[in-house]
């Protein structure tokens, strides 16, 4: 089990006027004052792999400002994205070791619903991190989620396919590089890039998986522009991918002449697109999710919320949709 304990910084709060939605239906905007004391709540943070730059981004994130607010949260990572029986037995451990609260980012939208039921029972309160889990299964299945920080991801696609289809003047062949098959978040993403390329009459040759995997986007990249010696441009579902979609098309000698348009604006990704390799990527706040998301777990357990008396309740998880942004070589330096 990959731990790590809490280190030092106030990493800021998330911009105002964010939308926060229930799951029966959209409120008003808000911002949250929070808390003067963050202390006296025992925090656990599972998220995915560390090897994944935007989850061991956020975690770092999350380990500074808690020592800088006197706050005990103690980071776990998945041990890989297939091991999802594995990061089940990690959760479930949490319920015997004296935590308040649990924040979670679950590999796929079911493997973790039975760690939750377990956590409502022990009357932990449990967070959602990111990409969100089936919460009517949960709620059927007898488990409270309190909230849910997540970035929209099917706008996350469309923004990538709209610039995409800006670029390229309306007319080009396409294809996407997914994420790992059944992932609710490449699912998402996914589909947000088919709908408009569709509605902007671009032509969509090719989607496959590249199971947020370097490599295996790469050889799935080459494979695309082999069978398709017009295609103008790949949206890849996260950067890793975009990495190596990038890899392809340097080997093809088709930079400038294939785009690459990745998501979630990594470290690395925004270095490519430096480089003027990599095009462009549709970024995330991942550091302000993952730290709200901590925040509002140790504001819930603070507040005295009892998870078991709201099983079945709509109103939770409250969702909190944090919007994303566009980094290519016109502003890349701004988030450098």
């Amino acid at each position: 089990m990959n731990k790590k304990l809490v280190s030092a910084v106030m990493v800021g709060l998330m911009a105002s006027s964010l939308s926060i939605t229930g799951f029966a239906g959209e409120t008003e905007a808000t911002t949250e004052a929070g808390l003067d004391d963050y202390s006296g709540v025992k925090v656990a943070c599972i998220v995915k792999t560390e090897d994944n730059v935007y989850w061991s981004d956020m975690g770092a994130a999350i380990e500074e400002w808690a020592k800088e607010n006197n706050a005990t949260v103690d980071m776990y990572y998945a041990e890989s994205e297939e091991n999802i029986e594995g990061q089940l037995a990690q959760f479930e451990n949490f319920i015997g070791m004296g935590y308040d609260a649990i924040c979670f980012a679950p590999l796929t939208s079911q493997n973790l619903i039975e760690g939750v039921v377990k956590a409502t029972e022990a009357g932990i309160v449990t967070v959602n991190i990111d990409e969100s889990m089936d919460f009517e299964a949960c709620r059927t299945a007898g488990g409270v989620v309190y909230s849910n920080f997540v970035t929209d991801n099917e706008l996350v696609g469309k923004k990538a396919a709209d610039y995409i289809a800006e670029k390229l003047g309306g007319e080009g062949q396409v294809a996407i590089v997914e994420g790992a098959a059944g992932n609710t978040t490449s699912q998402a993403r996914t589909k947000g890039a088919t709908d408009e390329f569709a509605a902007k009459g671009l032509e969509l040759v090719a989607s496959e998986p590249g199971d947020w995997d370097r490599m295996k986007s790469m050889d799935v990249a080459t494979a695309m522009m082999t069978a398709n010696p017009d295609l103008k441009a790949i949206y890849a579902c996260n950067d890793v991918e975009a990495l190596g979609v990038t890899e392809a098309v340097k080997n093809a000698g088709k930079i400038g002449e294939v785009m690459v348009v990745g998501t979630d604006a990594t470290a690395d990704g925004k270095a490519s697109i430096a480089k003027g390799e990599e095009t462009a990527s549709i970024g995330q706040a991942n550091t302000d999710i993952g730290i709200d998301s901590v925040k509002s777990a140790i504001e819930a357990v603070k507040s005295g919320f009892v998870p078991k008396d709201h099983v079945g309740d709509e109103a939770f998880p409250a969702i909190t949709y944090v919007d994303s942004f566009l980094v290519d070589a016109d502003n890349v330096a701004d988030y450098q």
